[in-house]
């Protein structure tokens, strides 16, 4: 592993983001969604990313989401070729610009990937509104009896604003990410036992399986795995239904709160975790260091950026 200085890092990211061909704004937006999951211990939504949506054959650097309509209390884009990434993220600093007087739905159709969802919410809340945010994505969760994958991970995410900053929930339906399982197939590792199963229900341990979509995820829930599948059929549901194109989508609702509950629920919890404290925990403390492991040749292929001068 290579301990890596952040304020380096975060320089090689941008670098190795723009020769790819991203404008400086957008490489910005892509290098803090990385490197904010990494430093919050979401490793499989962090700085490997960039990495992967480097490998992407239809990726277009260039290409920038359109708004479709705005009216009243629905908004609509279309990601138009570029990144779910930066859709979502352009669509909802548009409502941090110009915010609803009581709420507006936003739908982000073509928008794949979107990544760790708190990234956007979180920045909602910061701006005094709530936000409900869902995606939908490629098919990696499977029937908790077995068969092929038939839903995306389809996290659910949602942040208010707080008095110690905004109070966040989000929670993907898979027993493991597909980060996750990204991040065991560049180290070498086997999925956890129970976390994902082949085409007749048996076990799977192979990240290139569920990779190759020859294996799924388990939803989350243990014996009541039902429930989690439910839970990713619903976010499929809605977003298809709202979206009404093929492909993924996202949707969020942004509503002003009329009150702030997190901290009466905080002293009703005590000394128990609050969902969303560890992760900010984690980045404390990696702030607090100044540096973050990487895997060797991650760390190479960043650092090895072309010159984009001239």
């Amino acid at each position: 592993m290579a301990t890596v200085a952040i304020d380096r890092l975060e320089t090689a990211m941008l670098a190795r983001a723009r020769s790819l061909g991203f404008a400086d704004a957008d490489a910005r937006e892509l290098v803090d969604h990385f490197l904010g999951a990494e430093l919050r211990g979401a490793s499989g939504h962090g700085v490997e990313r960039l990495r992967w949506v480097s490998a992407f054959d239809d990726l277009r650097p260039a290409a920038q989401p359109q708004l479709v309509e705005r009216d009243g209390g629905l908004a609509r884009w279309d990601a138009a070729g570029a990144l779910g990434y930066l859709a979502l993220s352009r669509a909802l600093e548009r409502e941090l610009e110009d915010p609803p007087a009581g709420a507006r739905l936003v739908v982000v159709r073509h928008g794949f990937p979107t990544g760790r969802l708190g990234h956007y919410a979180e920045r909602v809340a910061a701006g005094g509104l709530c936000c409900l945010v869902t995606a939908t994505s490629t098919a990696r969760i499977s029937h908790p009896a077995g068969g092929p994958p038939l839903l995306g991970t389809n996290p659910l995410c949602l942040a208010v604003p707080g008095e110690r900053g905004p109070a966040l929930v989000d929670v993907s339906m898979g027993r493991i990410t597909y980060g996750a399982v990204l991040k065991a197939a560049a180290t070498g590792s086997r999925l956890p036992a129970g976390a994902a199963v082949d085409a007749t229900g048996g076990p799977a341990t192979n990240p290139a399986d569920v990779s190759a979509g020859t294996a799924g995820l388990l939803p989350f829930g243990g014996e009541q795995a039902y429930k989690g599948f439910a839970l990713a059929l619903l976010v499929e549901l809605l977003c298809r239904a709202l979206a009404g194109a093929d492909g993924f989508s996202a949707v969020a609702l942004i509503a002003r709160p009329q009150v702030l509950p997190a901290e009466e629920i905080r002293a009703a919890l005590g000394e128990r975790r609050f969902p969303g404290d560890a992760s900010a925990e984690r980045r404390r403390q990696a702030l607090a260091a100044g540096t973050v492991d990487l895997p060797d040749d991650l760390w190479s292929w960043i650092e090895a950026a072309p010159s984009t001068d001239g």
